[in-house]
Formats: structure tokens, C-alpha cells, sequence
């Protein structure tokens, strides 16, 4: 399975959350899996990255040329294949095509927006992948939250709230993305609702 994973790529977090992302990405390729991912070298998008080269995984990095050029971010010398693109929509037009499965871990705004991209096009049926979120640390007790509330006071239906799985446990992370079933109902139903 090829696993779309979005995190930060801030060298400023906690190592707690370097070292999480870093093993539960060595075990996805043990088992066989491979990363694509925006290609960063630092971060959780490095340590996605490091964790799946230690584990024998394949890794395609895709990222925009202006990064490169602009020393926006250093790039993941280990990737064995590597995409530039003109644009960050085609960037993550380009991840979101290539691979089989979404695993977000924690990030900042860049990743809260390709979170909720890919929730939206799943919404829409564009898509009917999986969407795991890594609760590293309790990180995204706050998002949950706020997406309960949404919930709560009608502004999604129950069907987009079950779109996505949230995870602490990296057994049951696994588990739940080897066994993953699409949900068949109607791309109208999740967004309206019946």
C-alpha cells in the first residue's frame, strides 16, 4: 500500500513526536508499505521519511520547484523517487493520486489544510480512501473536539464524521489501515445527509 503521510516539517517540536512517527513509519514498510510524502528532510516529514528507508520502504517525495529554488525546505536526500511540480495544489494533487491511504500526523497549518482537503474530496466522492490521524501525545484532542461540536450542532452528518479514524495505539493504526473497507454510501448521503 502506497501511504500518503502529511505532518510538519518544523525542527523546532518535540523529539517525542520525531521518534513516534519515525518508528510507526519503519514498521508500515517492514510490513511492506510505501511513503509518499512532500519530500522534507526535516520534521515529521523527515522522520516519516527516515523510518521508512530503515524499514526497506519505497519512497516517492514530491515537492514544489520554488521550495527547492528558495531554499523553502531541504529535501530528503534518500527518496528513490522524487516529482517537482510548479505548484502546492499540484503537489498535493499529485500525493493525493499516488497513493492508496492518508496517515496525518501532527503539523501545523499546512497539514490541517491537506487534512481537510482530502476529507472534503472524500466528502465529494472523489476519493474513497482511508484517513488515519496518529493522536501523538494527545495532539489532536482539540481537533476532535471542534469536529464533534460541528457534528453536534449540524454543520456535517454523522457520515462525513466517520470518514476518518483517529489513533494513539500504532497497532490498531495499522490494523485498521490493512483491513480498511471503503464505505460504499453515496457521495450525496455524506454530504447532505438523508
Amino acid at each position: 500500500m502506497k501511504i500518503c503521510v502529511f505532518g510538519a516539517a518544523s525542527t523546532h517540536i518535540d523529539k517525542i513526536y520525531v521518534e513516534k512517527v519515525e518508528s510507526l513509519s519503519e514498521e508500515l514498510a517492514k510490513r511492506g508499505h510505501s511513503l509518499v510524502f512532500g519530500a522534507g528532510a526535516t520534521g515529521l516529514m523527515g522522520a516519516a521519511a527516515r523510518g521508512f528507508k530503515k524499514g526497506g520502504g519505497y519512497i516517492h517525495g514530491v515537492i514544489p520547484e520554488f521550495f527547492c529554488e528558495e531554499s523553502v525546505e531541504a529535501v530528503y536526500g534518500g527518496c528513490d523517487e522524487l516529482t517537482l511540480t510548479k505548484s502546492m495544489s499540484e503537489r498535493k494533487k499529485k500525493m493525493e493520486d499516488s497513493c492508496d491511504a492518508f496517515l496525518i500526523v501532527p503539523g501545523g497549518i499546512g497539514t490541517f489544510e491537506e487534512f481537510f482537503e482530502v476529507l472534503t474530496l472524500k466528502q465529494l466522492g472523489r476519493h474513497s480512501k482511508a484517513i488515519v490521524i496518529y493522536n501523538i501525545e494527545n495532539y489532536f484532542d482539540g481537533l476532535e473536539s471542534f469536529m464533534q461540536t460541528v457534528y453536534e450542532r449540524k454543520f456535517m452528518n454523522f457520515k462525513c464524521y466517520e470518514m476518518y479514524s483517529y489513533f494513539d495505539d500504532v497497532q490498531k493504526l495499522i490494523e485498521y489501515l490493512e483491513n480498511y473497507v471503503p464505505d460504499e454510501t453515496p457521495w450525496r448521503k455524506k454530504k447532505i445527509g438523508d
